[in-house]
Protein backbone atom coordinates (compact mmCIF):
# COMPACT_ATOMS: atom_id res chain seq x y z
CA UNK A 1 0.00 0.00 0.00
CA UNK A 2 1.09 3.60 -0.61
CA UNK A 3 1.00 4.25 3.30
CA UNK A 4 3.03 1.83 4.50
CA UNK A 5 6.04 3.05 2.49
CA UNK A 6 8.26 0.15 2.59
CA UNK A 7 11.80 0.73 1.73
CA UNK A 8 12.82 -2.16 -0.61
CA UNK A 9 14.97 -4.97 0.53
CA UNK A 10 15.33 -8.25 1.86
CA UNK A 11 14.26 -6.87 4.78
CA UNK A 12 11.59 -4.16 4.46
CA UNK A 13 11.23 -0.82 6.62
CA UNK A 14 8.07 0.11 7.61
CA UNK A 15 7.67 3.41 8.63
CA UNK A 16 4.92 3.96 11.37
CA UNK A 17 4.07 7.35 12.60
CA UNK A 18 2.61 6.84 15.92
CA UNK A 19 1.93 5.58 18.74
CA UNK A 20 2.53 3.41 21.34
CA UNK A 21 3.46 -0.37 21.17
CA UNK A 22 -0.38 -1.61 20.94
CA UNK A 23 -0.26 -5.52 20.89
CA UNK A 24 -1.06 -6.32 23.84
CA UNK A 25 -4.97 -4.91 24.74
CA UNK A 26 -6.02 -4.95 21.56
CA UNK A 27 -4.49 -8.30 20.72
CA UNK A 28 -2.41 -7.82 18.00
CA UNK A 29 -1.21 -4.68 18.14
CA UNK A 30 -3.46 -2.21 20.24
CA UNK A 31 -4.34 -2.83 23.47
CA UNK A 32 -0.63 -4.01 24.46
CA UNK A 33 0.91 -0.48 24.08
CA UNK A 34 2.50 -0.34 21.48
CA UNK A 35 3.33 3.14 19.98
CA UNK A 36 2.93 3.27 16.16
CA UNK A 37 4.90 6.11 15.54
CA UNK A 38 7.07 3.70 13.43
CA UNK A 39 9.94 6.02 12.11
CA UNK A 40 10.55 7.35 15.42
CA UNK A 41 13.76 8.89 17.27
CA UNK A 42 17.55 9.06 17.27
CA UNK A 43 18.99 5.45 18.31
CA UNK A 44 22.46 6.83 18.82
CA UNK A 45 24.35 8.85 20.37
CA UNK A 46 21.21 10.46 21.92
CA UNK A 47 19.51 7.34 23.26
CA UNK A 48 16.19 7.73 24.72
CA UNK A 49 15.12 7.40 28.70
CA UNK A 50 12.50 5.06 29.96
CA UNK A 51 9.76 8.42 29.96
CA UNK A 52 11.10 8.96 26.24
CA UNK A 53 12.86 12.36 26.82
CA UNK A 54 16.56 12.23 25.12
CA UNK A 55 19.45 11.29 27.18
CA UNK A 56 22.01 14.01 28.49
CA UNK A 57 24.21 13.18 25.77
CA UNK A 58 26.73 16.00 27.90
CA UNK A 59 27.03 13.75 30.77
CA UNK A 60 30.19 11.41 31.21
CA UNK A 61 29.19 7.90 30.93
CA UNK A 62 30.52 5.49 33.49
CA UNK A 63 34.00 4.15 33.21
CA UNK A 64 33.25 0.13 31.99
CA UNK A 65 31.25 1.92 29.57
CA UNK A 66 34.05 4.17 27.33
CA UNK A 67 36.33 0.45 27.24
CA UNK A 68 36.29 -1.13 24.04
CA UNK A 69 33.92 -4.19 23.68
CA UNK A 70 35.45 -7.93 24.60
CA UNK A 71 32.74 -10.32 23.15
CA UNK A 72 34.95 -12.49 24.73
CA UNK A 73 32.99 -11.46 27.86
CA UNK A 74 29.47 -12.38 26.19
CA UNK A 75 30.18 -15.78 25.27
CA UNK A 76 31.83 -16.49 28.48
CA UNK A 77 28.69 -15.63 30.37
CA UNK A 78 26.51 -17.63 28.27
CA UNK A 79 28.83 -20.80 28.65
CA UNK A 80 28.25 -20.09 32.62
CA UNK A 81 24.98 -19.51 32.29
CA UNK A 82 24.74 -23.30 30.05
CA UNK A 83 27.48 -24.92 33.03
CA UNK A 84 26.12 -23.75 36.16
CA UNK A 85 22.53 -22.73 35.90
CA UNK A 86 20.67 -24.86 38.25
CA UNK A 87 17.85 -26.12 35.28
CA UNK A 88 19.89 -27.41 32.71
CA UNK A 89 17.43 -27.39 29.59
CA UNK A 90 17.00 -24.04 28.73
CA UNK A 91 16.56 -23.64 24.96
CA UNK A 92 19.87 -21.96 23.49
CA UNK A 93 17.11 -20.18 21.27
CA UNK A 94 15.89 -18.41 24.33
CA UNK A 95 18.85 -17.32 25.57
CA UNK A 96 19.56 -16.64 22.06
CA UNK A 97 16.84 -14.12 21.82
CA UNK A 98 16.99 -13.19 25.16
CA UNK A 99 20.55 -11.16 24.56
CA UNK A 100 18.55 -9.99 21.39
CA UNK A 101 15.77 -8.01 23.17
CA UNK A 102 18.83 -6.89 25.99
CA UNK A 103 20.89 -5.62 23.17
CA UNK A 104 17.66 -3.26 22.50
CA UNK A 105 16.64 -2.65 25.73
CA UNK A 106 19.38 -0.77 26.53
CA UNK A 107 18.69 1.65 24.62
CA UNK A 108 16.16 2.57 27.58
CA UNK A 109 14.20 3.51 24.54
CA UNK A 110 10.42 2.67 25.16
CA UNK A 111 9.53 2.93 21.75
CA UNK A 112 12.54 0.97 20.25
CA UNK A 113 12.18 -2.98 20.61
CA UNK A 114 13.01 -6.33 19.36
CA UNK A 115 10.00 -8.11 18.54
CA UNK A 116 10.84 -12.73 18.57
CA UNK A 117 8.70 -14.26 15.24
CA UNK A 118 5.75 -14.80 17.27
CA UNK A 119 5.26 -11.49 18.99
CA UNK A 120 6.33 -10.03 15.59
CA UNK A 121 3.22 -11.88 13.80
CA UNK A 122 0.71 -10.38 16.13
CA UNK A 123 2.27 -7.16 16.11
CA UNK A 124 1.69 -7.05 11.86
CA UNK A 125 -1.83 -8.43 12.44
CA UNK A 126 -2.92 -5.49 15.07
CA UNK A 127 -2.28 -3.25 11.83
CA UNK A 128 -4.60 -5.24 10.06
CA UNK A 129 -7.41 -4.10 11.98
CA UNK A 130 -8.60 -7.34 13.58
CA UNK A 131 -7.18 -8.88 16.62
CA UNK A 132 -8.04 -10.51 19.67
CA UNK A 133 -7.88 -8.82 23.00
CA UNK A 134 -9.27 -5.88 25.59
CA UNK A 135 -9.28 -3.11 22.56
CA UNK A 136 -6.97 -0.34 24.70
CA UNK A 137 -3.55 1.18 23.44
CA UNK A 138 -1.03 1.31 26.29
CA UNK A 139 2.30 3.54 26.96
CA UNK A 140 4.62 4.54 29.17
CA UNK A 141 4.21 8.38 29.62
CA UNK A 142 6.59 10.14 32.86
CA UNK A 143 8.13 6.76 34.03
CA UNK A 144 3.78 5.36 34.24
CA UNK A 145 2.22 2.25 32.38
CA UNK A 146 -1.06 3.93 31.55
CA UNK A 147 -3.87 4.18 29.15
CA UNK A 148 -3.19 5.95 26.03
CA UNK A 149 -6.48 5.52 24.26
CA UNK A 150 -9.54 2.55 24.24
CA UNK A 151 -10.68 1.96 20.99
CA UNK A 152 -14.93 2.88 20.16
CA UNK A 153 -16.89 -0.13 21.32
CA UNK A 154 -14.45 -2.91 22.70
CA UNK A 155 -14.16 -4.27 26.06
CA UNK A 156 -11.82 -1.93 27.21
CA UNK A 157 -14.30 1.46 26.45
CA UNK A 158 -17.08 -0.83 27.26
CA UNK A 159 -15.25 -1.57 30.84
CA UNK A 160 -15.01 2.27 31.42
CA UNK A 161 -11.50 2.60 30.50
CA UNK A 162 -9.91 6.18 29.75
CA UNK A 163 -7.46 7.79 28.16
CA UNK A 164 -4.53 8.86 30.97
CA UNK A 165 -5.77 5.65 33.36
CA UNK A 166 -2.63 4.52 35.02
CA UNK A 167 -1.94 0.88 35.09
CA UNK A 168 -0.90 -0.03 38.61
CA UNK A 169 -1.19 -3.63 38.19
CA UNK A 170 -2.33 -6.60 35.36
CA UNK A 171 -3.89 -9.26 37.35
CA UNK A 172 -2.23 -8.34 40.76
CA UNK A 173 1.30 -8.12 39.40
CA UNK A 174 2.83 -4.67 39.73
CA UNK A 175 3.58 -2.98 36.61
CA UNK A 176 6.43 -0.54 38.70
CA UNK A 177 9.30 -2.22 37.03
CA UNK A 178 7.53 -3.57 34.08
CA UNK A 179 8.30 -2.95 30.09
CA UNK A 180 6.00 -2.03 27.30
CA UNK A 181 6.18 -5.40 25.89
CA UNK A 182 6.16 -7.18 28.96
CA UNK A 183 2.79 -5.25 29.78
CA UNK A 184 1.48 -5.80 25.89
CA UNK A 185 2.10 -9.65 26.90
CA UNK A 186 0.23 -9.95 30.26
CA UNK A 187 -2.96 -8.14 29.02
CA UNK A 188 -3.26 -9.60 25.35
CA UNK A 189 -5.19 -13.38 25.40
CA UNK A 190 -7.69 -15.50 24.00
CA UNK A 191 -11.51 -14.41 23.70
CA UNK A 192 -13.27 -14.85 26.20
CA UNK A 193 -10.68 -15.04 28.88
CA UNK A 194 -10.25 -12.07 31.44
CA UNK A 195 -7.33 -9.91 32.90
CA UNK A 196 -8.05 -7.82 35.72
CA UNK A 197 -6.07 -4.47 35.75
CA UNK A 198 -5.60 -2.39 38.72
CA UNK A 199 -5.92 1.56 37.88
CA UNK A 200 -5.65 4.49 39.23
CA UNK A 201 -7.44 8.07 38.06
CA UNK A 202 -7.09 11.30 38.94
CA UNK A 203 -9.63 12.03 39.16
CA UNK A 204 -11.27 9.88 41.42
CA UNK A 205 -7.95 9.58 43.97
CA UNK A 206 -7.77 6.23 44.55
CA UNK A 207 -7.43 2.87 42.68
CA UNK A 208 -9.71 -0.06 41.70
CA UNK A 209 -9.65 -3.15 40.09
CA UNK A 210 -11.06 -3.39 36.52
CA UNK A 211 -12.49 -6.81 35.21
CA UNK A 212 -12.20 -6.71 31.42
CA UNK A 213 -13.36 -9.76 28.93
CA UNK A 214 -11.25 -10.14 26.18
CA UNK A 215 -12.61 -10.76 22.46
CA UNK A 216 -11.99 -10.80 18.86
CA UNK A 217 -11.52 -6.44 18.23
CA UNK A 218 -12.67 -5.52 14.37
CA UNK A 219 -11.46 -1.67 14.05
CA UNK A 220 -12.91 0.36 11.32
CA UNK A 221 -10.31 2.92 11.25
CA UNK A 222 -12.53 5.34 9.68
CA UNK A 223 -16.28 5.87 10.54
CA UNK A 224 -18.61 9.32 9.26
CA UNK A 225 -22.23 10.41 9.16
CA UNK A 226 -23.46 13.59 7.31
CA UNK A 227 -26.04 15.08 10.06
CA UNK A 228 -29.01 16.86 9.31
CA UNK A 229 -27.45 20.31 10.20
CA UNK A 230 -25.49 19.81 6.86
CA UNK A 231 -22.62 19.25 9.00
CA UNK A 232 -20.48 16.47 8.71
CA UNK A 233 -18.33 13.65 11.38
CA UNK A 234 -15.41 12.04 10.12
CA UNK A 235 -14.09 9.46 13.04
CA UNK A 236 -10.22 8.38 12.64
CA UNK A 237 -9.77 5.85 15.19
CA UNK A 238 -6.36 4.47 13.94
CA UNK A 239 -4.34 5.26 11.13
CA UNK A 240 -3.92 1.69 9.52
CA UNK A 241 -4.02 -0.56 6.42
CA UNK A 242 -7.17 0.34 5.75
CA UNK A 243 -6.96 4.14 6.62
CA UNK A 244 -6.22 5.96 3.35
CA UNK A 245 -9.04 4.03 1.45
CA UNK A 246 -11.83 4.63 3.73
CA UNK A 247 -11.18 8.49 4.48
CA UNK A 248 -11.09 8.84 0.72
CA UNK A 249 -14.08 7.39 0.59
CA UNK A 250 -15.31 9.34 3.61
CA UNK A 251 -13.94 12.84 1.28
CA UNK A 252 -16.04 11.42 -1.32
CA UNK A 253 -19.37 11.06 0.37
CA UNK A 254 -18.85 14.21 2.65
CA UNK A 255 -18.50 16.13 -0.85
CA UNK A 256 -20.89 14.85 -2.15
CA UNK A 257 -23.61 16.02 0.07
CA UNK A 258 -22.41 19.53 -0.45
CA UNK A 259 -22.20 19.52 3.68
CA UNK A 260 -21.13 23.62 5.18
CA UNK A 261 -18.14 22.29 7.74
CA UNK A 262 -16.87 19.35 8.86
CA UNK A 263 -15.52 17.95 12.03
CA UNK A 264 -12.70 15.73 12.03
CA UNK A 265 -12.78 13.35 15.58
CA UNK A 266 -8.71 12.15 16.41
CA UNK A 267 -9.92 11.48 20.00
CA UNK A 268 -8.56 8.22 21.37
CA UNK A 269 -6.78 8.39 18.58
CA UNK A 270 -3.13 6.60 18.93
CA UNK A 271 -1.86 7.07 15.25
CA UNK A 272 -0.26 4.76 12.87
CA UNK A 273 1.49 4.87 10.19
CA UNK A 274 3.44 8.25 9.20
CA UNK A 275 3.09 7.63 5.83
CA UNK A 276 -1.30 7.54 6.02
CA UNK A 277 -1.04 10.37 8.45
CA UNK A 278 0.99 12.39 5.22
CA UNK A 279 -1.78 11.65 2.87
CA UNK A 280 -4.54 12.64 4.83
CA UNK A 281 -2.92 15.99 5.87
CA UNK A 282 -2.80 16.51 1.97
CA UNK A 283 -6.68 16.66 1.80
CA UNK A 284 -6.36 20.24 3.24
CA UNK A 285 -2.57 21.31 2.98
CA UNK A 286 -2.23 21.62 -0.71
CA UNK A 287 1.57 19.85 -1.84
CA UNK A 288 3.28 21.90 1.29
CA UNK A 289 5.11 20.17 4.09
CA UNK A 290 3.35 18.03 6.51
CA UNK A 291 5.53 16.91 9.10
CA UNK A 292 9.29 17.16 9.31
CA UNK A 293 11.48 14.78 10.44
CA UNK A 294 15.39 15.55 12.87
CA UNK A 295 17.57 12.96 13.17
CA UNK A 296 20.42 12.65 15.86
CA UNK A 297 22.72 14.71 13.33
CA UNK A 298 20.44 17.38 12.79
CA UNK A 299 19.93 16.44 9.59
CA UNK A 300 16.08 16.75 8.24
CA UNK A 301 13.83 14.86 6.57
CA UNK A 302 10.61 17.10 5.10
CA UNK A 303 7.39 15.04 4.18
CA UNK A 304 4.74 16.55 1.84
CA UNK A 305 1.61 14.74 0.43
CA UNK A 306 0.44 13.48 -2.99
CA UNK A 307 -3.22 13.89 -2.15
CA UNK A 308 -5.70 16.03 -3.88
CA UNK A 309 -6.51 19.25 -1.35
CA UNK A 310 -10.65 18.36 -1.49
CA UNK A 311 -10.98 20.05 1.80
CA UNK A 312 -8.23 23.08 1.50
CA UNK A 313 -11.92 25.47 1.48
CA UNK A 314 -13.52 23.42 4.12
CA UNK A 315 -14.61 25.35 7.54
CA UNK A 316 -12.99 22.51 9.66
CA UNK A 317 -13.11 21.47 13.30
CA UNK A 318 -10.33 18.65 15.19
CA UNK A 319 -11.28 17.03 18.06
CA UNK A 320 -8.22 16.18 19.80
CA UNK A 321 -7.23 14.95 23.45
CA UNK A 322 -4.91 13.58 25.44
CA UNK A 323 -5.43 10.08 23.67
CA UNK A 324 -4.33 11.67 20.16
CA UNK A 325 -1.03 10.73 19.52
CA UNK A 326 1.75 10.13 16.99
CA UNK A 327 0.36 10.33 13.66
CA UNK A 328 -2.92 11.97 14.97
CA UNK A 329 -0.62 15.12 17.02
CA UNK A 330 1.19 15.02 12.87
CA UNK A 331 -2.26 16.05 10.97
CA UNK A 332 -3.43 18.19 13.83
CA UNK A 333 -0.27 19.94 13.79
CA UNK A 334 -0.02 20.57 10.58
CA UNK A 335 -3.64 21.93 9.99
CA UNK A 336 -2.85 24.05 13.37
CA UNK A 337 -0.05 25.51 11.69
CA UNK A 338 -1.36 26.47 8.31
CA UNK A 339 -4.39 27.42 10.16
CA UNK A 340 -6.44 25.04 7.86
CA UNK A 341 -8.86 23.90 11.25
CA UNK A 342 -9.37 24.92 14.63
CA UNK A 343 -8.36 22.27 17.14
CA UNK A 344 -10.93 21.58 19.95
CA UNK A 345 -10.70 19.60 22.99
CA UNK A 346 -8.04 18.61 25.61
CA UNK A 347 -3.95 18.91 24.84
CA UNK A 348 -2.46 15.78 23.08
CA UNK A 349 -0.51 12.79 24.27
CA UNK A 350 2.99 14.60 22.72
CA UNK A 351 4.12 11.40 21.05
CA UNK A 352 6.57 13.02 18.86
CA UNK A 353 9.05 10.11 17.79
CA UNK A 354 9.54 8.42 15.03
CA UNK A 355 10.29 4.43 14.59
CA UNK A 356 11.96 2.04 11.50
CA UNK A 357 10.08 -1.18 11.65
CA UNK A 358 12.45 -4.08 9.75
CA UNK A 359 11.58 -7.27 9.85
CA UNK A 360 14.10 -9.79 10.04
CA UNK A 361 15.24 -12.93 8.54
CA UNK A 362 13.64 -15.75 10.69
CA UNK A 363 9.91 -13.65 11.06
CA UNK A 364 11.44 -11.29 13.83
CA UNK A 365 11.68 -7.91 13.62
CA UNK A 366 13.44 -4.62 15.38
CA UNK A 367 11.79 -1.21 15.95
CA UNK A 368 14.44 1.49 16.71
CA UNK A 369 13.75 5.36 17.31
CA UNK A 370 15.38 6.69 14.76
CA UNK A 371 14.17 10.66 14.59
CA UNK A 372 11.71 13.25 15.83
CA UNK A 373 9.30 14.82 14.16
CA UNK A 374 8.10 18.69 14.19
CA UNK A 375 5.19 20.36 12.73
CA UNK A 376 5.35 22.56 9.51
CA UNK A 377 6.59 25.40 11.56
CA UNK A 378 9.41 23.64 13.53
CA UNK A 379 7.32 22.90 16.77
CA UNK A 380 8.45 20.20 18.83
CA UNK A 381 5.36 17.47 20.00
CA UNK A 382 7.35 15.13 22.15
CA UNK A 383 6.16 15.11 25.61
CA UNK A 384 4.90 18.58 25.37
CA UNK A 385 1.84 17.34 22.92
CA UNK A 386 0.07 19.92 21.47
CA UNK A 387 -2.39 22.85 22.79
CA UNK A 388 -5.91 23.00 21.04
CA UNK A 389 -6.67 26.52 19.97
CA UNK A 390 -10.17 25.83 22.20
CA UNK A 391 -9.73 23.94 25.52
CA UNK A 392 -13.27 22.16 26.52
CA UNK A 393 -12.55 19.33 29.47
CA UNK A 394 -14.64 16.34 29.27
CA UNK A 395 -15.27 15.36 33.01
CA UNK A 396 -16.09 12.44 34.74
CA UNK A 397 -20.19 13.60 34.58
CA UNK A 398 -20.06 13.99 31.05
CA UNK A 399 -18.28 10.95 30.50
CA UNK A 400 -20.76 9.03 32.54
CA UNK A 401 -23.87 10.98 31.15
CA UNK A 402 -22.81 10.50 27.88
CA UNK A 403 -22.49 13.87 27.26
CA UNK A 404 -20.48 15.57 24.61
CA UNK A 405 -19.29 19.23 25.12
CA UNK A 406 -16.18 18.40 23.06
CA UNK A 407 -18.40 17.81 19.91
CA UNK A 408 -21.09 20.43 20.89
CA UNK A 409 -18.41 23.39 21.11
CA UNK A 410 -17.13 22.22 17.25
CA UNK A 411 -20.74 22.35 16.39
CA UNK A 412 -20.87 25.56 18.00
CA UNK A 413 -17.83 26.58 15.98
CA UNK A 414 -19.14 25.54 12.78
CA UNK A 415 -22.42 27.63 12.82
CA UNK A 416 -20.96 30.64 14.39
CA UNK A 417 -16.98 31.43 12.69
CA UNK A 418 -17.03 34.39 14.12
CA UNK A 419 -16.63 33.13 17.62
CA UNK A 420 -13.61 30.97 16.90
CA UNK A 421 -10.48 32.50 18.74
CA UNK A 422 -7.71 33.92 16.30
CA UNK A 423 -4.47 32.14 16.59
CA UNK A 424 -2.90 34.41 18.49
CA UNK A 425 -5.69 34.09 21.37
CA UNK A 426 -6.04 30.44 22.13
CA UNK A 427 -8.25 29.41 24.61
Amino acid sequence: MDSQKIEQSNTPIRRIGIAVLAISLLGGGFAGGYFFGMRTAPTTPAQSSASGSLRDTDKPLPKYLSKDVDFDLLWDVWKRVKRDYITKDTPDTKLFYGALEGIVGALEDPYSVFLDPETSKKFDESLSGSFEGIGAEIGIKKRQLQVIAPLPGTPAEKAGLRAGDKILEIDKKSTASMTVDEAVNRIRGKGGTKVILTIFRDTERKERDVTIVRSTIEVASVTWKVRDDQFAEIKVSHFNQDTENRFRDAVKDVLKHRVKGLIVDLRNNPGGYLDTAVQLAGYWVDGKTVVIEEYGDKKKDEYTSRTRPLLSDMPTIVLVNEGSASASEIVAGALQDYHKATLVGAKTFGKGSVQDLKHLSDGSSIKLTVARWLTPSGRTINENGIEPDVTIELSDEDFEKKRDPQLEKAVELLKNPSAIPKKDEKK
